[in-house]
């Protein structure tokens, strides 16, 4: 095969054997990679109703076809698992040098199986598997494993691993690899710790081998030559990293504010990305081939916050910040460290402790019910409140279960900002109609990376949106969640979609695989993964009823700013996505649409019998 590996590596933890399978063509061809292909494993695999940390859930590491092959952003891999947070979905996509790493080492994917008896970790190196003891770094935080396995494996291993919120099964723990890029959403990492694997460490010398070079070379250097001149590519990202969008969005009058209170943070200049390059950044880092170069390591010379390591990004400092009332960057930044340590999803941990916050404030949290106070603004809370979520200490017990279920232990579900009980991130949608339209409908709960309208509505790319309107945006949510749905199954990076389009990723899809890929059937692919996580969420229960926003956002106008007096008008919005899906009023695929993408065969919404 070309672009694929061709191989996949089935590791079952309680038997601690490895066994070695070629990948299938015609399911790669039709489900790409990554995002894709770990979804059509995890629906053939996993039956329906199975415990999230049961030893019969199945934990799948996916890289894509074009990962680690040059092309641009290629450096991405996807977590794919059933999620303890939402109890569908998960699919967590990070960058960094781990996901090349993975293919060099001889395989495709990584299917864990089982639950080992005691703490492990897999090594592989050039196609050898290894099960090996982890009882020494269990309990370590994810800086102090990467540098313990990479001295005891090979100097250029490169490592993804759990901390210990993942050991103790938070149910938005991550997966970091690279020491601070994360497969962060959905609890991905607390399935890895219910099966007792710390850690996966890889080395490879391999290739992978491209069946058109020279087609592949001119694709590359045509969506190169746009990512240099594409204002947010070339630009924005490079010089402020993803935190230029906090003064942004905040003039929009979209940045949650006090749990989504308000959508105007007044104080939005002192933790934007201006403020960040200009105190505490060290430098720019890129991932594995990528000239866009977002990350951002920083630094904390103040005694209170001192620290260094990655980040933090745009959803960070607005998790840590604007929706917990907070203008301390360095108060943030440190929050972001200790989540990177610990392995937290910082997105639904800020969004989760600004839900206690509001809990709190009302008297629905009694002060006898927590062992610190949860007062909005109060930026020492945060390094305690995330070290107790990591460890459930005290509140962080509580904390730990997410925002849904916090708030509905105290009676309040409805002050939880989520949808299938995963946390929004930093926009809210009274003021970006089409972002909440995505919420609503993403297949892994609150999410803005599987449809980012947020780029045509405010950034106007590739072209303008009135944000406060609802015209036509179902037909926009719909392109981007199935444009991302491909870029994220062939190993590139989102971000790339600020310049580029499906017919470039076709452009260097087809001459690296050796396959037809048109823009059509390459978009094709996008939609029938998509609808193919919806098959499998419905599997697990889910309804028209959970395609929702919480009350707030459809109940309660925006008080103040550009958005003043709006309300996400989402029913209307919504019958209009399912029609342009091509699914029934209750937000079924139809049998035509089934039959369209081939998961017609599908006799009980699972896809059990091959198409």
């Amino acid at each position: 095969m070309y672009g694929w590996i061709g191989k996949l590596a089935r590791i079952n933890l309680t038997a601690r054997s490895v066994v070695v399978e070629d990948l299938d063509p015609k399911m790669a061809e039709e489900y790409i990679g990554a995002r894709g292909l770990g979804t059509k494993i995890l629906c053939k695999e996993v039956k329906p109703g199975t415990d999230p940390f049961s030893p019969d859930n199945k934990l799948i590491f996916a890289t894509g076809p074009l990962t680690g092959t040059g092309a641009i952003s290629s450096g991405r891999y996807n977590v794919i698992t059933k999620s303890p947070l939402t109890g569908y979905i998960a699919a967590s996509n990070a960058g960094g040098y781990f996901p090349a790493e993975m293919k060099y080492a001889g395989f495709d994917a990584y299917i864990f199986e089982g639950k080992a008896d005691e703490p492990v970790y897999v090594w592989v190196n050039n196609g050898k598997v290894e099960i090996r003891s982890a009882k020494h770094v269990w309990g370590k935080d994810t800086s102090e494993t990467t540098d313990i396995l990479v001295a005891e494996t090979d100097p250029d291993a490169k490592v993804a691993c759990i901390g210990p919120a993942g050991e103790n099964q938070v149910l938005f723990s991550c997966v970091i690899n690279d020491k601070g890029r994360a497969a962060g959403r959905s609890g991905v990492g607390a399935v890895m710790g219910s099966k007792n694997l710390k850690a996966v460490v890889v080395r490879g010398t391999g290739d992978v081998k491209i069946a058109d070079m020279k087609a592949f070379r001119e694709a590359m250097a045509a969506s190169f030559k746009k990512i240099r001149e594409h204002p947010v590519t070339s630009q924005g990202l490079p010089t402020y990293g993803t935190p230029v969008l906090v003064n942004v969005v905040n003039q929009h009058g979209a940045f949650p504010t006090r749990n989504f209170q308000t959508g105007v943070f007044d104080r939005a200049e002192k933790i934007s990305g201006e403020t960040l390059a200009e105190t505490l950044l060290v430098r720019k880092r890129a991932c594995f081939a990528c000239p866009i170069a977002c990350g951002r390591p920083t630094a904390v010379t103040a005694e209170k916050y001192a620290g260094k390591g990655e980040g933090p990004e745009y959803e960070v400092i607005w998790a840590f910040g604007a929706t917990c009332d907070i203008d301390d960057l360095e108060a943030i930044t440190k929050a972001n460290y200790i989540c990177n340590e610990l392995g937290i999803d910082p997105i639904t941990m800020g969004s989760t402790l600004a839900c206690a916050m509001e809990l709190y404030e009302k008297g629905y949290i009694p002060k006898d019910a927590t062992d610190i106070p949860l007062k909005f603004g109060d930026a020492d809370l945060l390094i305690e409140a995330v070290r107790k979520t990591a460890y459930k200490e005290g509140i962080g017990e509580l904390l730990a279960k997410g925002s849904y279920r916090l708030a509905e232990e105290f009676g309040h579900p409805e002050l939880s900002m989520s949808t299938k009980k995963q946390e929004y991130p930093a926009y809210d949608p009274r003021g970006s109609k089409g972002i909440g339209l995505n919420y609503a409908t993403s297949n892994r709960g609150g999410c803005h990376v599987r449809g980012y309208t947020i780029s045509p509505e405010m950034l106007g790319v590739p072209e303008k949106l009135d944000p406060l309107s609802k015209e036509n945006k179902a037909v926009w949510v719909k392109a981007f969640q199935d444009v991302t749905a491909l870029v994220d199954s062939v190993g590139m990076c989102l971000f790339t979609t600020f310049a580029l389009g499906a017919p470039d990723v076709a452009s260097m899809l087809e001459p690296a695989v050796g396959i037809p890929f048109s823009t059509e059937k390459a978009l094709l692919a996008g939609e029938r993964i998509w609808n193919l996580e919806r098959l499998y969420n419905m599997r697990e229960g889910l309804t028209k009823d959970d395609d929702s926003l919480t009350p707030r956002l459809v109940e309660e106008a925006m008080p103040e700013g550009p958005a003043a007096g709006q309300v996400v008008e989402l029913a209307e919005m919504l019958a209009e996505y399912y029609a342009v899906r091509g699914w029934s009023d209750e937000g079924e695929p139809t049998p035509e649409t089934l039959e369209r993408l081939n998961l017609g065969k599908c006799k009980c919404r699972c896809v059990c019998e091959e198409a």
